[in-house]
């Protein structure tokens, strides 16, 4: 791997200067910290600012990635494979790739550390949704995932059943 500079990224800034806004499948706000052009795909985190009480992405995998949460404010439940978690500021959880998860934030407000390990196309796919401009069709969202390494397999968590 070629090595690189070394950099800060400040408080409440992306490491490009730009906020994703994930709209749609959930109202999140995403900043770029670490990339994926930083580290050759190895890693990427993204600070993520959640802003949809009961609202979670649809049930997916990510054949090729690892992925952990580290939340810093709010609660949320996690669902990885049949397991269900409780998981609030301060915990942290690991999603082992090609195992189904989702997740619902439960409190007004959330925001977490997520990292992709390797980073894979998560930087594109934010790319993509922060360009929609209304709900997209079920079939844009399955098509979208798909396009981007990921995988639906089953709707949202619903805040009732968990």
């Amino acid at each position: 791997m070629e090595t690189i500079e070394s950099f800060k990224v400040k408080a409440g800034a992306s490491r490009f200067g730009k906020h994703y806004k994930m709209k749609a499948v959930t109202l999140n706000i995403l900043d770029i910290k670490i990339s994926s052009k930083d580290t050759a795909n190895a890693l990427a985190v993204f600070e993520q600012t959640g802003l949809t009480p009961n609202g979670g992405p649809p049930l997916h995998t990510h054949p090729d990635q690892d992925e952990w949460f580290y939340v810093i404010e709010g609660d949320y439940i996690f669902q990885v494979g049949k397991k269900k978690y409780h998981i609030k500021s301060g915990d942290t959880i690991f999603l082992p790739r090609n195992i189904p998860h989702a997740f619902i934030q439960l409190s007004e407000k959330g925001k977490v550390i997520v990292a992709y390990l390797p980073a894979g196309r998560m930087e594109a796919f934010f790319e993509v949704t922060d360009k929609w401009e209304s709900t997209p069709s079920k079939e844009e969202i399955y098509r979208v995932f798909e396009s981007h390494n990921m995988k639906i397999v089953g709707p949202p968590l619903k805040a009732g059943s968990v």
